[in-house]
C-alpha cells in the first residue's frame, strides 16, 4: 500500500450516498444542500448525524432552526439534486431554480422534497464541533418514502453522481 493524500483517499473510498439536507432560512424559505457526510447514530430512538461546513448557508440555518429533513433524491432527480450541491442558498432559491417541489413535513418546519425515495424529519438534539465542520445529531421524528422510487444517488468525491437501484443496477455519470 502507498501513502495517499486525503482527496485521493476520499475518491477511492467512494461512492457515498448523496442526499439533500433541507433547512429553513431566516426568511422561512426552504433550502436544500447536497450532502454525503451523514450516518445513523442510534436506533432507539432513531438518530441521524450530518456534518456541515461552518461557512455553509445550511450551517447558519441549522444554528437558527435546529431542524432538518434528510431527503434521498430519486435517480430521476439527479440534475436537480446536483444543482443543490453547486449553488449557495444565500444567493439563490434552490427549490425554485432546481424545480423542486416542497411537501409539508408532519413534525418539523422544513419541508420534504416531493419525489424523494426516503425522507427523515429530524430535530437537532446535540452537536459536536469538528474543526471546520459541525456534526449535528438529529432525532428522527418522522419518516416518509416512495417505494416505487428505488434508485438512489451516490457521489464520487462530489465530482460526479451515479445511480444504484435496490437490485444493484448502476448508471454512471448522472445527471
Amino acid at each position: 500500500m502507498q501513502e495517499l493524500d486525503l482527496n485521493k483517499a476520499i475518491e477511492l473510498g467512494s461512492p457515498y450516498p448523496y442526499t439533500l439536507v433541507v433547512t429553513l432560512g431566516e426568511n422561512g424559505r426552504p433550502n436544500a444542500m447536497g450532502l454525503s457526510w451523514w450516518t445513523f447514530t442510534s436506533l432507539q430512538p432513531p438518530m441521524i448525524a450530518i456534518s456541515v461546513g461552518h461557512e455553509r448557508y445550511t450551517h447558519d440555518c441549522l444554528e437558527r432552526g435546529k431542524e432538518f429533513v434528510l431527503c434521498f433524491p430519486s435517480e430521476e432527480q439527479s440534475g436537480q439534486a446536483w444543482l443543490c450541491g453547486l449553488k449557495s442558498g444565500r444567493k439563490v432559491d434552490k427549490f425554485a431554480e432546481a424545480g423542486l417541489h416542497p411537501v409539508p413535513s408532519t413534525v418539523v418546519k422544513p419541508p420534504l422534497i416531493e419525489g424523494s425515495t426516503v425522507a427523515y424529519e429530524c430535530r437537532v438534539v446535540g452537536k459536536l464541533e469538528c474543526s471546520d465542520h459541525t456534526m449535528y445529531n438529529g432525532e428522527v421524528v418522522g419518516i416518509h418514502g416512495d417505494p416505487e422510487r428505488a434508485g438512489h444517488l451516490f457521489t464520487i468525491h462530489y465530482s460526479k453522481l451515479l445511480g444504484v437501484d435496490y437490485r444493484g443496477n448502476v448508471k454512471l455519470n448522472l445527471p
